[in-house]
């Protein structure tokens, strides 16, 4: 691998005011990656003042003075994708790819939050946005394991460290902050001169160069701002911390506070972190998981900052494993690493991986890891967008005896310990701009899907091909007709444990030798399963195409299912239960299915596909054998290949390697209509002491039909489909009971679950049901679609098309989905038309049949002792308790 050839091409500018631009060009697709970095996070923030850079980024989405409203909702009509702002300890970031004809509006979009939000920031938004915060803070708080980051901030750093405190601050801070405060942040920290901008995609860097001085010339640069260079805290001796958390399993962290972001050391325990746990062969992985099988999760990261860093090590017991024989094992593979290092082996298995990583990362521009993601982060960090080649060539140039100097140098001294245990509960300078508005949007852009070449190998495969040459790799999907939904043939929970096993081992290679020869090759394996398909997933280096097709063959035709490999994976997969069984929205995934379809539908299982204890407890590894052996056939399958490759070259190939793979009948699933609930029905599990509820109504939607597909799709996106929303209005942004809430058509071959859901305040459980059937009932009758929400939808639909669809995987994904609904393949080709035609007497039929009222059921997580009366008065039904 020639890490030296690894370049994203770029020109860096600077404007009078002081905002860094760096443009780079990459013509693909007709988008534009827009991404705004501000150099402030909670590092920045004052004693008794935490939390105001992550409540100021959500500030920041309620509109400016040229552009009110909802910033989301703007760009979503723009066509936005990937559109999003993340705060961290040292940056906070606002990011969007754009249509290339809706540049201009995305840059007065960003410039206008940039130099004219000021005057927008009043207190009924920030109350708005306060409670949004802080329902993310108890949503989060609600999850298992979430008490772990306030004990570590608290125990790692000292009182005044800037990193000693969480990102999201305290309930306290929160309350606490006045508008003042607010206005101060943003006139200190907001500013063109703390800022780099970076434009990427279908733009020539002249016409950047200038649209940027055009829309953010005029902002006035801002004032100095000082910050810390690197402040590491150096741990002494052993710190040990003990905590019980509603979990099902034990877990120890072990942390050590090392060199921050860019230094040679940071990249180094990178690569150490990845030797010990990436991949089967792993050190930690090895012998914990899959040799003693003493835990279930073992992970070792880099969590990298900017003035010094932390490196994790976790392990999650498996359930009635002592957590001192797993924290033993940790700290003697630990001490084996820092006696001896790796081996060249080891080291060069890391290499691959991380150049493979690299180059799918920079196929797309925008998006977390990006490439306007990664130009964008070297420059606040290092002062250079090419600061990542720094770090490549390190990767390159290490050698084993460095990387174990390194780790010993930083891993083997003070460390903090914490041990979280299950909680047994007993009881339930240009001039300015002339901004008149936003500039209007051009018109937007044909989705340019590469040709599909539609093929049939020699023994009934069918095959689809894709080129893409951007990028030197090529990406595969075997899409079995199997899935959950086979289940039915089987018992609940085979299928899921069929797809993780069929890297466990083939006729030539073990489970361990497959995970090595992935690594080797830079490649990427997977398998698993939706509701209708089993999938079998290679990403391939094209260098490596050939020893890459033969290793993905030879899982997809020769697994051999061991039996010790049967047993590790099903208690991993008992685990994944177990963890599933105090996780509130995956409590109602595994609750809800059977109420909707019935015991006797192929659509009943779990929507997580993880079965029942009872279940796993009856399998034997010759079920999953015969899964494969009865599912797994040429004339039951679609292989889908997209990239750098072509139909004339990959056929004969494939041909070759799976010219032994024979058609055989398969069973038919019971896909036959269910009715729709008779009556509405509230069932409740309870989860003591539960600050949040997770609140859920469902029904029965149709199949999949290209006739009504659009206009179903266009209605949910109007009531519940995306952030502008008529049901995340409501309970987030009006009432901020929710940190969010949303619908979905769930995707299924058959007749399939529609889902409105909301995770919302505990008081508010049966508050939010009645606003959840108000627009319910709004939708279908009492408050008409305007024609205001359907332009509004039709144009999100159309612009954000290309930039769904910019990479490989988006489209294998696309053409795997039209597989498994039953659409044609050029259902996209006439989808704008399609959009632009509908009117709001569609859309309300849709409506009518979809969601009325009448025919949904409810399903509550939440304390049983606080819900059961609140949601009782809602006369809705009599309250039945279930299980997950």
């Amino acid at each position: 691998m020639q890490f030296s050839t690894l370049e994203i091409a770029c020109e860096s500018f600077t404007l009078d005011n002081g905002l860094t631009l760096i443009v780079h060009e990459d013509h693909k697709t007709p988008i534009v990656a827009v991404n705004v970095w501000y150099h402030v996070g909670s590092k920045n923030e004052k004693p008794g003042k935490t939390g105001f850079a992550h409540l100021f980024e959500h500030l920041m989405f309620g509109g400016s003075e040229h552009l009110p409203g909802s910033y989301i909702e703007a760009m979503e009509r723009a066509g936005a994708t990937d559109l999003n702002g993340t705060t961290s300890e040292d940056r906070t970031n606002y990011f969007e790819n754009v249509p290339t004809s809706a540049l201009d509006y995305a840059l007065f979009a960003e410039s206008d939050r940039m130099g004219y939000f000021y005057n927008t920031i009043s207190q009924e938004v920030l109350d708005l946005q306060r409670g949004v915060v802080q329902n993310e803070k108890r949503q989060g708080d609600n999850q298992p394991y979430a008490v772990v980051e306030e004990l570590v901030v608290k125990s790692t750093y000292p009182a005044g460290h800037p990193y000693a405190h969480t990102v999201i601050g305290s309930m306290e801070d929160l309350d606490s902050a006045s508008l003042e405060d607010v206005r101060e942040w943003f006139k200190t920290y907001y500013t063109p001169s703390n800022a780099v901008l970076v434009l990427a995609g279908d733009l020539n860097t002249e016409e950047a160069r200038r649209k940027a001085a055009q829309y953010f010339g005029g902002i006035p640069a801002g004032p100095p701002v000082a910050r810390p260079l690197a402040w590491v805290v150096r741990l002494e001796g052993e710190h040990r911390e003990m905590v019980h958390d509603r979990v099902p399993q034990a877990r120890i962290y072990k942390i050590w506070n090392v060199p921050g972001y860019g230094t040679k050391a940071a990249d180094h325990l990178r690569v150490a972190a990845s030797l010990l746990s990436s991949g089967k062969n792993s050190r930690l992985y090895k012998r914990l998981v899959y040799d003693e099988q003493i835990a279930t999760q073992v992970a070792a990261y880099l969590d990298e900052r900017e003035i010094g860093s932390q490196f994790v090590v976790l392990a999650t017991a498996r359930q009635g494993e002592n957590l001192r024989k797993v924290e033993t094992a940790v700290d003697e593979e630990l001490a084996r690493f820092l006696n001896d290092g790796p081996t060249d082996r080891e080291l060069e298995r890391v290499r691959t991986q991380s150049y493979g990583a690299f180059i799918r990362g920079i196929e797309r521009i925008g998006g977390f890891g990006g490439k306007s993601d990664i130009l964008a982060s070297n420059w606040t960090y290092l002062g250079d967008p090419h600061g990542y080649k720094q770090r490549l060539r390190r990767l390159e140039e290490v050698t084993p005896n460095q990387l174990r100097e390194t780790a010993a140098e930083w891993l083997g001294g003070g460390v903090y310990a914490l041990d979280v245990l299950p909680f047994l509960d007993s009881k339930q300078a240009r001039a300015p701009l002339k901004r008149d508005g936003p500039p209007t949007l051009g018109a937007p852009n044909d989705l340019r899907l590469p040709a599909v070449h539609e093929s049939t190998l020699s023994n009934g495969l069918k095959l689809l091909v894709a080129e893409r040459h951007e990028i030197p790799a090529v990406n595969f999907w075997l899409d079995v007709d199997a899935g959950f939904a086979a289940d039915q043939w089987a018992s609940p929970g085979t299928a899921r444990l069929t797809s993780s096993l069929l890297t466990g081992g083939t006729k030539r290679r073990s489970a361990l030798e497959i995970s090595d020869e992935v690594q080797m090759l830079g490649a990427q394996i997977s398998s698993g399963c939706n509701l209708d398909l089993s999938t079998v997933y290679l990403s391939a280096l094209r260098a490596k195409l050939d020893e890459s097709l033969d290793l993905f063959a030879d899982i997809i035709l020769n697994p051999e299912f061991p039996a010790e490999d049967f047993e590790r994976q099903r208690t991993l997969q008992l685990a994944a239960i177990a963890n599933e069984k105090v996780t509130p929205l995956q409590m109602a995934l595994r609750a809800l299915p059977p109420i909707l379809f019935g015991s006797k539908h192929a659509y009943c299982t779990p929507l997580t596909g993880s079965g029942t204890e009872e279940t796993l407890a009856a399998l034997r590894h010759e079920d999953t054998a015969h899964f494969h052996a009865t599912w797994f056939r040429p004339n039951n399958s679609a292989l889908i290949v997209v990239g750098d490759t072509t139909v004339e070259e990959i056929k004969p190939k494939l041909e070759k390697l799976f010219r032994g793979w024979t058609c055989a009948a398969v069973p038919e699933k019971n896909l036959q209509r269910v009715p729709r609930p008779a009556a509405p029905k509230i069932y409740l599990i309870d989860k003591p002491g539960a600050q949040h509820s997770v609140v859920i109504a469902g029904t029965i939607a149709p199949p999949p039909d290209a006739r009504n597909e659009v206009a179903l799709e266009t209605m949910n996106n109007i009531f519940g489909g995306t952030f502008g929303a008529r049901l995340n209005m409501n309970l987030r942004e009006e009432k901020h009971w929710s940190y969010g809430a949303a619908s979905i058509l769930y995707a299924a071959r058959a007749q399939r679950p529609f889902l409105a859901y909301a995770s919302v305040q505990g008081d508010k459980t049966a508050d939010s049901i009645a606003e959840m059937l108000s627009e319910l009932s709004g939708m279908t009758g009492a408050k008409p679609i305007t024609e205001e929400e359907l332009e509004k939808v039709k144009q999100q639909q159309i612009f954000e098309l290309p930039g769904a669809h910019e990479t490989m995987n988006a489209i294998g994904a696309l053409f795997g989905d039209l597989l498994q609904l039953g659409l044609p393949l050029n259902f996209y080709d006439d989808y704008v038309s399609r959009v632009s035609a509908l009117t709001t007497s569609e859309l309300e039929q849709c409506a009518r049949t979809l969601l009325n009222p009448a025919e949904m059921v409810w399903l509550v997580v939440g304390d049983r002792a606080q819900l059961e009366a609140p949601l009782q008065a809602l006369n809705i039904s009599p309250i039945v308790s279930i299980t997950a």
